[in-house]
């Protein structure tokens, strides 16, 4: 690989998600087309989809099996999983089952009003005293698009040390790629993702049309009449 041209997306949802349409199959046929060359997928509270998109995914694409975790205090975004780590834990039991398994572990949307996250009301002393213990932080989410919660986020990941990224948090294939990180070396491991972060990551920071929001309540209701709803802690398939 050139060592210059890796290009990921840390954060992607597929149809595996309770608020996705997406088939993983257009997932990643959506990232190949769009130059990345790493994408992970991090379907809420579970893995499968993302054991599909990896099958399905074109030549020149690697998908890392990853997950979003909802704990007690916020989300955290999860890569190279062999298993869904189940929601409901603390954060930092959350990490250290990440870890078990050789993961890396990464603090999504940390200051976004309207999600699942670290700095909400009194989780600001929490993800503060979290977010050296992590591998990344999202200093840009291309789907904040409300208040200065990414700006907050840049600041947090320079006070704290950790590595910034930008990510699409992709709903729909329209998203894919909107936003990603080039990086120097391979991130197709573990540690090369880790080295890669350390040397210093390049943000591409891109936003979709805040109309493509509108999919997600639309999703949530087609996969509630499928059947398919939120992972319950305890049950993470």
């Amino acid at each position: 690989m050139d060592p210059a041209g890796a290009c990921i997306d840390l954060h992607c949802h597929t149809s595996a998600s309770f608020d996705s349409l997406a088939s993983p199959r257009s997932v990643v046929a959506a990232a190949a087309r769009r130059g990345l060359t790493h994408l992970a997928i991090t379907d809420h509270d579970r893995v499968d989809g993302a054991y599909e998109a990896q099958a399905a995914a074109p030549a020149g694409l690697t998908v890392l099996i990853g997950e979003e975790i909802r704990t007690r205090d916020g989300d955290l975004i999860a890569v190279f999983l062999e298993r869904a780590v189940p929601p409901g834990l603390s954060a930092a039991e959350t990490i250290a089952a990440v870890r078990e398994q050789g993961g890396l572990v990464g603090i999504p949307h940390p200051f976004d009003r309207f999600r699942g996250s670290m700095a909400r009301g009194e989780g600001l002393a929490t993800i503060e005293a979290l977010a050296a213990s992590v591998d990344w932080i999202e200093a840009w989410n291309a789907r904040l698009i409300v208040g200065n919660g990414n700006q907050r986020a840049a600041e947090l990941a320079v006070a704290a040390g950790v590595p910034g990224v930008a990510v699409s948090d992709a709903h729909t294939t329209l998203e894919v790629g909107i936003s990603s990180t080039t990086l120097r070396g391979d991130p197709s491991t573990a540690e090369g993702l880790r080295a890669a972060l350390a040397d210093g990551p390049v943000l591409a920071m891109g936003r979709a049309s805040a109309y493509v929001r509108l999919a997600t309540p639309f999703a949530k209701i087609v996969q509630r009449a499928r059947g398919q709803r939120r992972v319950c802690p305890d049950a993470a398939p």
